[in-house]
């Protein structure tokens, strides 16, 4: 059993409709796949403009818009049209990506079948909850997703912090890590463009703080407008460039009426964008890895993040940049106000960010993942032979 004799079977809450670092990925695995021979069929809601093209076939499954976030869409059913299609695709694993109730149907599909079952984790769905004074819910939707993942044969995490978390909420016990990688003919610090950052009226000399990601409030904007907010009590010089869209970005805008907000950048107009900060700061809990963070890595930054997961098993704290316990604001504050005034010290962590990135190769990273579907597909063959 090699890469090239996989037929895999994908399942996604959200493949390319609205653009987000786990949906980048997978679209990157499945381009690495099909480069190594192997058959995937991708399984997930469509809209009629995606924010990008797919990789790979991909078919349509009924879904619904969200209500109050109808850029998102909740996955409803496996079809009459969706069955089919599986039956006429035959896959030997199934691959699911996201806790819903098309993931359910598939994992019952696939048991019916003998086949294997690999989920992978994408964030810490059970901690949104907390943002919309709903963390009372938390350990309910940790139980409801422990009945999902304990039918998987086996779950893959973005990093070995959050492998832990998975471990201690008794998720699955065969968890392996898919981490990320960084594309470093975009991502480096020749990034940065100083003319780019003066026509957004920022002096050279002035500490930029960075905002990376997708302008929702679990991404924890509350915290970062209010470490902000810290920074000005004390007089600390500093801009603040805020780069992403969502439906936050008014009240965000409210919040930090002196900031820069640049909207949604791709490719190297992000790369750009970021090497042009001087430091990130990161303070979700919600990510279970963190791209924005190795992105940054990747251009020289120093990082300052909440201690959670993901972020935990990027930065080195004050090596590479500052971790700190999240939800504390004035500590956020500190480390931030740290880096404003001390360049030789951005200069230190950012350095030594930069040369941890290069740990992260897509390539390697992604046959970590087709060597767990061959694993699996292995040991579900040989439990199924007959003695």
């Amino acid at each position: 059993m090699q890469t090239a004799d996989l037929r895999i079977a994908l399942f996604s809450g959200n493949y390319n409709y609205v653009r987000d670092g786990a949906n980048q990925a997978l679209n990157r695995l499945v381009g690495y796949l099909l480069r190594q021979g192997a058959h995937v069929r991708v399984y997930s809601p469509t809209v009629a403009e995606p924010a990008f093209e797919p990789t790979g076939d991909l078919v349509s499954v009924p879904s619904m818009a969200i209500p109050n976030r109808p850029e998102y869409r909740i996955p409803l059913a496996l079809s009459g049209a969706v069955k089919r299609d599986l039956e006429a695709f035959a896959p030997n694993v199934v691959h699911i990506s996201s806790p819903d109730r098309v993931a359910r149907k598939a994992v019952k599909w696939a048991r019916k079948r003998n086949l294997p079952v690999l989920a992978s984790v994408h964030t810490r769905f059970e901690t949104y909850f907390r943002y919309y004074n709903m963390s009372f819910l938390e350990p309910l939707v940790e139980a409801w997703l422990r009945t999902l993942y304990r039918k998987c044969d086996a779950l893959v995490a973005p990093s070995e912090s959050m492998a832990q978390v998975l471990r201690k909420q008794r998720m699955n016990y065969d968890i392996d890590i898919w981490s990320r990688g960084v594309d470093r003919e975009i991502f480096h610090s020749g990034r940065r463009d100083l003319a780019w950052r003066n026509s957004l009226g920022i002096d050279n000399d002035m500490p930029v703080i960075g905002f990376l990601g997708r302008l929702v409030m679990e991404k924890g904007l509350d915290v970062f407008s209010d470490s902000i907010d810290q920074l000005k009590r004390r007089n600390v010089r500093h801009k603040v460039l805020v780069i992403g869209e969502g439906p936050a970005r008014g009240w965000f805008e409210t919040r930090l009426p002196d900031a820069a907000f640049v909207g949604f950048q791709g490719g190297t107009d992000l790369a750009r964008a970021v090497a042009s900060m001087d430091m990130l700061f990161n303070p979700s809990v919600t990510e279970t890895f963190g791209n924005v963070t190795l992105e940054a890595m990747a251009c020289g930054l120093p990082v300052v993040a909440a201690k959670a997961t993901g972020s935990q098993s990027l930065v080195d704290d004050n090596r590479s940049g500052r971790l700190i316990t999240a939800g504390a604001i004035a500590q956020f504050a500190e480390a931030l106000r740290s880096y404003c005034e001390n360049p030789a010290l951005r200069s230190e962590h950012g350095k030594a960010g930069e040369d941890r990135s290069l740990d992260y190769s897509w390539d390697a990273i992604n046959q970590a993942v087709a060597d767990t579907y061959v694993r699996l597909v292995r040991q579900h063959r040989t439990e199924i032979t007959p003695a």
